[in-house]
């Protein structure tokens, strides 16, 4: 039986999207992070830091609520 994923779903495939189709990668460079990660968390797989949230919140300008959505 494996681990179940964080009850947390995201927006970061649709905010990349809005910013002008901003890759992985570049999103990935901008908050330090490797791309594998940002795939891991757009997935659903891997629940970032809280620092790591609020950058990517910040990278969007939003709110960190924008990005994240707890569904506990």
């Amino acid at each position: 039986m494996g681990k179940a994923p964080p009850p947390i779903r995201n927006s970061i495939r649709t905010l990349r999207f809005h910013a002008g189709e901003m890759t992985q990668a570049e999103l990935a460079q901008r908050i330090g992070m490797t791309r594998q990660t940002i795939v891991a968390i757009e997935q659903g797989k891997y629940s970032p830091s809280l620092e790591a949230a609020f950058r990517i919140a910040q990278v969007f300008g939003v709110e960190i609520g924008e990005v994240f959505q707890w569904e506990g």
